[in-house]
Order: structure tokens, then sequence, then C-alpha cells
């Protein structure tokens, strides 16, 4: 197999028989204790006392920890240390970790919980945006960035339009919920398999937390059952409550979050209050822009202000806006601390320029698509951002005129109206939106991978890399990968379970970069490895023929034989080259590293090369909305989307489609609530809707942008995870139009993200007060 075969994602065959192996799978052996997390029932409270001593005396009860049993430091914050593993003297979320309990069975577990006494007394919470505002309750500093003189611009603007918008939280709604086993070794040595994102980051907060040095501590991922960035940090709390119960008695722990205490426990996707004001022409082309982000990083900062950064890196998505200001602020509230989730802020920051646009093709009463096209960046032009990065290897007007054809978007335009215009209860909509998504960690320092790649003397080869499986095939492109670069088979190459002791120091698999970073490690190894092989084989061919010997540099690497390029019966077969090269006492392991090159990011100006290029796509979708109950059906959605040259283009279409289907949930069905109390209402599948089957598209159209590879990375491959999210602003922005067709056009309906049912049939009832206001007043006029 080559890598531009069609190969099936690496533990496909596994998943479907249930044979792949994960963290709740691996057995802990007839010492393992089960562990519990008993958590906050209130979101601001004082803890005025406890006892535990009944709960200590439960049968099968082998430890009870509160926060003075920790050795090391009580904290499990990634970034900013302002997140305590277990509550000292106050809880600040319903959820927080106050006590750990380790028992025989989860029986016990709970026998033990019942039997715990404690007193609180509760707070004052802040539970939403604009109460955090109004007590000026700041995670931290305000970010900002800006070009040229919006004020300025604002001023001489033809036509000026400001507003608000609001977007929802998300859960992550992993099929995996969190879970870790800790398994002491001998001493102090602790081994974890975690279900985490971050094995290093994992390895580092349990270290401190026991006070022991990182190389007593050894984490292991072989697989997560998905992630979508819920594991970049909020995994180690799972990983660190079962190292210190685990370390407390000696014996193996395992602790695996329940659906409903993982959902009230964990971050979300941030909610935001955006606030702008944008100045635009008469042909809709965009003059000036000022936005306000506004945050809800829950209680603690976690990754939230890079998410926030992102948000305001992205509050341009494809347009050119020579004047433009962003200022971002995250505010604290009595809420679990939000976190990573698929696109990092960046779906934030497109829903608000992408509303702003189709706000001004209404209000000009222009098509939003030929608007969208008008303010595309520019290739040779107009092609510089608001923070100082040219936009290079554009690949939006070529996306455009390809989708704009294969989607028939002017026939169907006119299809919709003419459907709205005989069609009362029921109003079609339509919308096409694109996405320009920066391709690096905004954090620059993260841009590394390392990895370590054996090869045995039977020829197969073993791949150990920084990167985490979760479920969207980075091992299965890195085997790919593998095999490419030594030019072998696929299946002579095995990728194993990423290990802190096998690769060290790795940054999260995460901001979508885990194949151009660890597929870049990988070949960084290879290529030493191929190097240190051609020498020798160099060598062994120049013996047999001394008259004209070979040179290493013509060794070449292809369909599992290796050969001199310049005598082509020169050669021999991969599998047996190797025993030769232990003969000959080659090393045959190697280590790799890469960082990525020319990006750059000045703090303080605000200005740099972030990213390292930009993933582009489109996507039009058509929708049909019963106007009397607010349901909607997507009745048809076309995709193109830009990878370079796909390494893997199952695994890459795959990618597409379940991100545009996850959007499409943040965007409709997705909605989060609390009550006054700072409860999550909606923590089970029975009150918190993700897409199912009915929700994807009737007739889903999605292809892959051809012939535009992507120079100076692995395979000339781009990044897929999180650009696609982003696709399913249309889907949003079809609700749009079609409640806007209730009033014919004449009225902007206001849609709030999620567009619920709820959020529909009250933007409906909206829009037709005011068509009876505006008769009534026409009556009056005539009278």
């Amino acid at each position: 197999m080559s890598i531009t075969d069609a190969i099936p994602h690496e533990s496909a065959a596994l998943h479907v028989t249930g044979e792949a192996v994960f963290v709740d799978d691996i057995p802990g052996g007839e010492q393992l204790l089960v562990g519990r997390v008993v958590y906050s029932p209130h979101a601001h409270a004082r803890i005025k006392s406890f006892d535990l001593s009944a709960a200590k005396k439960v049968s099968g009860v082998h430890a009870v920890l509160y926060h003075k049993d920790i050795t090391g430091h009580n904290q499990m914050g990634p970034v900013i240390k302002d997140e305590i593993c277990l509550a000292a003297d106050r809880v600040t979320f319903v959820g927080q970790a106050v006590f750990l309990i380790a028992a025989e069975s989860e029986e016990q577990c709970l026998e033990a919980e019942k039997a715990l006494k404690i007193e609180y007394e509760p707070l004052e919470a802040i539970l939403d945006i604009e109460t955090a505002m109004k007590k000026n309750n700041l995670m931290g500093p305000a970010r900002w960035m800006k070009r040229g003189d919006v004020d300025a611009a604002l001023e001489s603007a033809q036509h000026v339009i400001k507003g608000e918008l609001q977007t929802g939280a998300q859960e992550h709604w992993y099929l995996e919920s969190q879970v870790c086993l800790c398994i002491p070794g001998e001493g102090n040595e602790m081994n974890v398999y975690s279900s985490t994102q971050h094995p290093s980051e994992t390895q580092a907060l349990i270290a401190d937390l026991l006070k022991l040095p990182k190389n007593e501590v050894v984490v292991e991922v072989r697989r997560m059952g998905g992630a979508f960035g819920g594991k970049e940090t909020q995994a180690n709390h799972t990983a660190c409550w079962t190292a210190l119960l685990s370390s407390a008695t000696k014996r193996p722990v395992k602790i695996r979050l329940f659906r409903d205490d993982d959902m009230i426990m964990t971050g979300k996707r941030h909610r935001f209050l955006v606030r702008y004001e944008v100045g635009f022409d008469n042909e809709g082309m965009l003059l000036a822009a000022k936005f306000e982000l506004n945050s809800d990083g829950g209680a603690a900062t976690d990754l939230s202000f890079a998410i926030l950064e992102r948000a305001m890196f992205h509050v341009d998505n494809s347009y050119f806006i020579p004047n433009l200001s962003v200022e971002g602020r995250v505010w604290k509230t009595n809420l679990p601390s939000n976190t990573a989730f698929r696109g990092f802020g960046g779906p934030q920051g497109m829903a608000a320029i992408e509303t702003i646009i189709d706000r001004i093709a209404r209000y000009l009463h222009k098509d939003a698509a030929e608007i969208r096209r008008r303010n595309f960046y520019g290739i040779d032009s107009r092609n510089i951002t608001h923070y100082g990065e040219v936009v290079e290897n554009n690949r939006l007007h070529m996306i455009y005129e390809q989708l704009a054809k294969s989607s028939e978007h002017e026939k169907r335009r006119k299809a919709v109206d003419e459907f709205n215009a005989s069609n009362e209860f029921y109003k079609k909509g339509l919308a096409f939106t694109p996405v320009k998504f920066g391709i690096s960690f905004t954090t620059t320092f993260l841009n590394q991978a390392g990895a370590l790649v054996n090869v045995y003397k039977d020829g197969t080869i073993l791949v150990n890399h920084g990167g985490t499986e979760m479920g969207q095939g980075l091992h299965t492109k890195i085997q790919q990968i593998a095999a490419a670069e030594f030019g072998v088979s696929v299946d002579t190459v095995k990728v194993n379970a990423t290990n802190t002791s096998k690769v060290p120091n790795t940054s999260a698999t995460a901001a979508s970069a885990g194949t151009d970073l660890n597929g870049m490690a990988v070949k960084n190894a290879i290529d030493t490895l191929k190097s240190r092989i051609a020498v020798t084989v160099a060598q062994i061919f120049s013996e047999e023929n001394p008259d004209s010997p070979s040179s290493s540099d013509d060794i070449v690497f292809t369909n599992a034989i290796i050969e001199d390029s310049q005598h082509p019966d020169r050669r021999m077969a991969f599998a047996d080259a190797m025993p030769l090269m232990n003969l000959r006492q080659v090393n045959l392991s190697a280590t790799g590293f890469y960082k990525t090159p020319n990006i750059a990011w000045d703090k303080q100006r605000r200005m740099g090369r972030p990213f390292y290029y930009y993933a582009f796509g489109m996507a039009v979708t058509e929708i049909l909305l019963d106007v009397l109950t607010g349901a909607h059906t997507i009745l048809r959605a076309d995709i193109l989307h830009d990878v370079g040259d796909s390494v893997n283009p199952g695994i890459d279409l795959g990618q597409v489609k379940g991100g545009y289907v996850q959007g499409v949930g943040w965007c409709t069905n997705e909605e989060i609530k609390w009550d006054a109390q700072g409860r999550l209402m909606t923590h089970s599948p029975s009150t918190y809707k993700i897409p199912t089957i009915q929700d994807i598209p009737k007739d889903f159209r999605v292809a892959l942008l051809e012939g535009v590879p992507n120079p100076n990375v692995i395979r000339k491959s781009k990044a897929v995870a999180e650009p696609p999210f982003m696709l399913a602003l249309s889907a949003w922005l079809a609700i749009k139009d079609a409640v806007s067709a209730v009033g014919n056009h004449e009225y902007e309906p206001e849609i709030s993200l999620p567009a619920t049912v709820e959020v529909i049939l009250l933007s409906i009832e909206d829009l037709k007060d005011r068509m009876s206001q505006t008769v009534v007043k026409k009556a009056g006029a005539m009278h």
C-alpha cells in the first residue's frame, strides 16, 4: 500500500468488534479500587465544617481524602495556578471536588459518601456574563488588536450598523467519559493510564501534586473515545484525583465519571457576548469594524485567554477589513471552568462577522453570498490581516467559484424565493458561508513535537510520537507517513501508544496540528535512520562492485526495496537489509523532533505571524422551516474544503462531515441551561440534545478541493480537524433566512445562537408583531 491508497482507520475493525482497548478496559488486577469524587452542591459557598470519620469506617473503604492529605501542591491549573485540586475553605461552582473516596466497590463508595457530614454556608453566586460585567468580575486584563483609524472610518462610512450577539455554551459529549487508571510501581513510581489529550501536562500536574520528580510518573494513552478539546486540560482533573487515591492506598485505583457527573463537573465551550459596530459602503464593502468580545471563563482560568485571543484572530473570518479594532475580556463566574472545544474561540469570532455580513446584505437588499465574495481577502492586495499576517495561498476565490457552480447556488436561490412566495406555513432558507482558519498554536513555543522510531531485524517498524489518538485518525496518518517515508507497506508499520517515557515534553494534541507537528517529527527520525542505513547499504554495494562504488546519496527507498538509483541492478529488499544492518552495528532506533518555522507573535504590539498557514472551506446549506412549530430540516448541504494533498481522503472527509454536524449541534439544538442556583439542568442525554441521524442533511455533498498542495508541510497536506466546524454557520444563517421570509425579508429577525425551536418561534412572533404594527401605522396614516 502507498500513501495515496485509501486505507481505513487503524482501529476501525477493533472499534466495530469491541476489541479496541480503552482505559476502562485495562485490567487493574485483584487489588483494584474504585474511586469516587464528592463534589459541591453549591455554586458558591463557605465550607463551615465537615466530619469524615463515619465515612472512613464504612466496610471496604480504603481512603477518604481531603485537601490536607495532598503532599504536594493542591493545584491543577494548566497555565495559571488558580484551580485547586480539592476545595479548602470554600467552593466556587457546583461540581467542584471536595473529597475523594477509594473503596472496593462503587456501592461502598456511595455508602461512604452518604456517611460524610459537611456544612456549607451559601454565598452570592455570579452565573452569567452580564452579572459578572456589572460587578467587574474580570478573570484578568483585557486583550486588544487594532489596525487603522476605526473611529474616523466609522464616522465617514456611508452606512453604520450596531448590534449584539450571544453565542451559547456546548457540551463536548465525548462517548468515553473522563476516566483514569493509576497503578503504583516500586518506590514512588506511578503508572497512569489516562484518557487525556495532553499526557505531558497530566504527568507534570500529578508529579507536582504528589511532590515527585516527573521521571517517577509515566502517563500512557492508547486511545480516547472522543475528546474535542474537553480532554486537553480537564482530563487532568480525573487523573490527579485518581493518582492521589492510588498514592494514598498504594493500590491500583480507577475513576470513571458517570455521564451526568461528567457533564456537571466539567467545563464547556465558552459562552460569548459580542458587541459590534461596522461601517460599509453602498456596495457592501466593509470599511471599518469595532468588536467587543466578552467570554464566560467560569471559576478558573484554564485556557480562556488563549481561546479569547483565537476568537479575536478570527473576527475577520475570510474578509479584508481595512480598519478593525477588537477588545476581549474574560469574565469570572461561579460555573465550572470553561475550556477548549473544537475551534477554540474561532466559532464565536466567526459567528460575529458572519451575522454582520448577513445584516449588511439585508440592509442593502443584496445577496449575502455576493457581499461575502466582494469582501474576501485578495490574492496580491487586500491580503493582510488585522494582526499583520499575509494570507498566503488564498483558496477563497477558487472554492467560491467551484462551489457556487457545483451547488447551483444561484438557481437554488431563485427556487427558494419562489417556494417561500407560495407557501405560508413552510419557509426555506439558504446560506453560503466561508471559513479561513489559522493553523498553529497561538502560544508559539507549543508548536513542537517529538518522535521515536525503531526498526527491527525482521523489517517491521514501531513508531512512537507525542500526539494522541482520539478517533480523529492521527495514528493512521502517522502510520501512512512512516510507510511512505521508508517506502514500505503500511502493514509493516505499527504506531504504539503515546507514552511520556518514550517521547517526553510534548504539546497537547490540539489546534488541529497533530499530523503537521508529529508527522514532521516522525519524518525527522526516519530521515536519520535512512541516512544511517544508506551509508551501510552503499558500503555493501561497493564491496560487491569495487570498480564502480555506490554513493549513499544515490540510495533510495521505494516499494519495500532499497536500491542504488544510478545502478538499478543493485538492490535488496528492505526486510532483508535489516539483519545486515544489525550485523554491521547500525543503530536502528532514532528520535525525531520538529518545531514549526517562521512563526512569531509580538504580545506587546499585538502583531506578527501566529499561523503557519490557513485552511479554507465553504458550505451552502438549505433548510426547511415549519413556521408553526419552529422545527427545521436540513434539506441539503454542499461543502468544498481545502486539505492540501490529503494524507487520507477517507479520514479527512469524515472529519469534514463530522465537524459540520457537530457545528450544526452548536448552532441549533445544543442548549445548556443552569438554574438560579448554578445547577446544570441539561446534564444527561434526555435533557441535552446532540445531533442525531435526523439532523444530518438529507442530501449531504462533501468534496475536498483538488490540486492545491500545501508547501512545506508534511506530505503537502493541511490540518482538517477544526475548520469544518465553522461551516455549520451556514445552517444557522439559513434558518435566519427562512425566518426572514416570514416577513417577506422586510424585517430583520433576531436570531441568537443556538437557534433552538424556542428562539425561532419567538423570533417569528417578534416579526409578526412588527408586521402588525406596520399595518396599524399605515392604516393610521391613511385616516
